[in-house]
């Protein structure tokens, strides 16, 4: 399905590219609701910043926790984020995909996203078909 033919040229290296950059955006997005969705849930007891006298009771949800958080905080976020985007916890080497990298892409027949822990991260004792993996992707 594509409306706007985005794959009308045909190029294996802005396919590859573009569902790359879908799935990182798709990660975004899941970062912003699990910090959206939790603080409404639980919060942390203890400080948030012991120098400035923030507690984590003292943080709004939503976006009102923009204009309490030290912007160190943001940093240490954005960092940690961008931790798992890059090394996936594989520490292993990345491969180039047009201007994105994916730390899931080091091996020949490697998927963007696929770091191979199975369904959910947990050990899947179910073996891929491989013919199957490349209709759906």
């Amino acid at each position: 399905w594509d409306p706007l033919e985005f794959t009308k040229d045909g190029s294996r290296e802005n396919f590859l590219r573009r569902r790359a950059v879908e799935i990182k955006h798709g990660r975004v997005a899941m970062y912003a609701c699990i910090g959206y969705f939790v603080p409404e849930f639980t919060k942390f007891s203890g400080d948030l910043s012991p120098s400035m006298g923030i507690k984590f009771s003292d943080v709004p949800n939503g976006l009102g926790a923009f204009s309490v958080v030290p912007l160190a905080g943001w940093l240490q976020i954005v960092a940690f984020c961008g931790l798992i985007e890059n090394t996936g916890f594989t520490f292993s080497q990345r491969k180039s995909i047009g201007i994105m990298k994916d730390a899931s892409m080091t091996g020949e027949k490697a998927e963007p996203g696929n770091y191979g822990l199975g369904w959910i991260g947990a050990f899947n004792p179910i073996k891929p078909i491989p013919a199957l993996r490349q209709r759906k992707l």
